[in-house]
């Protein structure tokens, strides 16, 4: 374990980028997927002021003289982390490295994520070096409410710098991870009975100015921001009651909801595909035991094919290093049944739209970000290497992974 360990650390520091600065640049690969269209060979993306402004063939895509041109064999959006805790949980899965998770209370909407988010936390230099651009990020399982997510880049030395997105969902979860026989809540009926109660309590006229006390207040905006759908209600349900348990709540009070998790989704597809809510789907190679055991690797392909909105994530993992890689998921989805390109577009632009960013990142597209991931071979292929990382137009990574 502490050699483990040690070698992280060493990774962190060599992958590392100094303080990055903003430069004009251009990548030229040999395949480009953009995800805005067709693959283009002999492709290039021209970044300037970190936003891209044009993309096209080689032969009709004029790079500006001086611009430093990296090149690859292949070349696609900077990857997006459609869920994780990284930055709040450390690699060294110690107490001082683990603010994923506050224990005293069931309920704290009002936790932000940005105030745990450390952007100098190894993992997050390490999921940098395999393409990741873009993370949603934030409190994880093991509380009905553990708190606020955050959407951030990579890159940042501060976590300030680092949001995009400061407050981007409301992290609550049903079933057995936030179960506590002893301190409640204690059976199912009892989650959703809070949820529903702090809902319930935030649709009630606001309170006289001074009443209650501040903590109090905090929870009450939130709701009442839920309410008013300018913040999504994430909620982590693998169990098909659970899920179900899930979208009655969205139909009792007519929230936003996104389906974290999603393990037992295909059992589900009419009642997901009505509903029309979006799964952010657990990793292809999450352990299934407890409420995921009846996980199947071939679920990607059935919400695909049943035209429910859905993207890959990394997850949460409770041993050192405490995540995954969606890279390496999205390989394993596209081995069971989940057509390449579908695998491609569940960590970059399907990613991005799920947490509300296609705008912005998730596709090579004129006046979007300047985030791309190069590599010397085919992206989902597991014995290619990602050669370098572009996150705002800065080279993030030169580093072979």
């Amino acid at each position: 374990m502490i050699a483990r360990i040690a070698k992280l650390a060493a990774l962190a520091l060599a992958v590392a980028p100094a303080a990055l600065s903003a430069q004009d640049i251009a990548v030229r690969a040999e395949t480009l997927h953009t995800m805005d269209g067709p693959a283009i060979s002999d492709g290039v993306v021209v970044i300037r002021d970190g936003r891209i402004t044009a993309v096209g063939p080689a032969a009709s895509t004029a790079i500006p003289d001086g611009v430093e041109v990296l090149t690859a064999k292949v070349a696609t959006p900077g990857l997006v982390d459609a869920r994780t805790v990284v930055g709040l949980a450390g690699f060294m899965n110690q107490p001082h490295d683990q603010d994923q998770l506050d224990t005293s209370k069931p309920v704290q909407p009002d936790l932000r994520a940005i105030d745990g988010y450390n952007p100098d936390e190894a993992l997050v230099d390490w999921l940098r070096s395999f393409g990741v651009t873009t993370i949603h990020t934030g409190h994880g399982p093991g509380a009905v409410v553990s708190g606020q997510t955050m959407v951030a880049k990579t890159w940042a030395k501060t976590a300030d710098s680092a949001a995009i997105v400061p407050r981007a969902m409301i992290a609550a979860n049903l079933g057995a991870s936030a179960l506590d026989r002893e301190k409640g809540p204690g059976t199912r009926p009892k989650q959703i009975a809070l949820l529903r109660a702090a809902l319930t309590a935030a649709q009630a006229p606001a309170p006289a100015k001074g009443d209650g006390p501040a903590a109090q207040k905090l929870d009450m905006q939130v709701w009442k921001d839920v309410l008013a759908r300018r913040v999504k209600l994430m909620i982590t349900a693998n169990r098909a009651q659970d899920i179900m348990s899930a979208l009655r709540l969205k139909e009792e009070f007519g929230i936003d909801v996104v389906i974290d998790g999603g393990a037992e989704s295909y059992l589900l597809i009419d009642e997901l595909r009505e509903a029309g809510v979006t799964v952010l789907l657990h990793p292809t190679m999450a352990r299934h035991y407890g409420d995921m055991e009846n996980a199947s690797f071939t679920t990607a392909a059935k919400l695909r094919e049943a035209g429910i909105p859905f993207a890959l994530q990394s997850g949460f993992e409770g041993y050192v290093p405490k995540t995954r890689v969606i890279l390496w998921e999205a390989g394993w989805a596209a081995a069971n049944g989940l057509a390449p390109a579908d695998a491609l577009s569940a960590i970059t632009i399907d990613a991005a739209t799920a947490i509300g960013l296609g705008d912005r990142v998730g596709s090579l597209t004129v006046g979007k970000d300047g985030d791309v991931a190069l590599f010397d071979g085919d992206p989902l292929e597991y014995a290619s290497h990602v050669t370098g990382v572009v996150i705002d137009g800065r080279v993030a990574s030169r580093e072979v992974r």
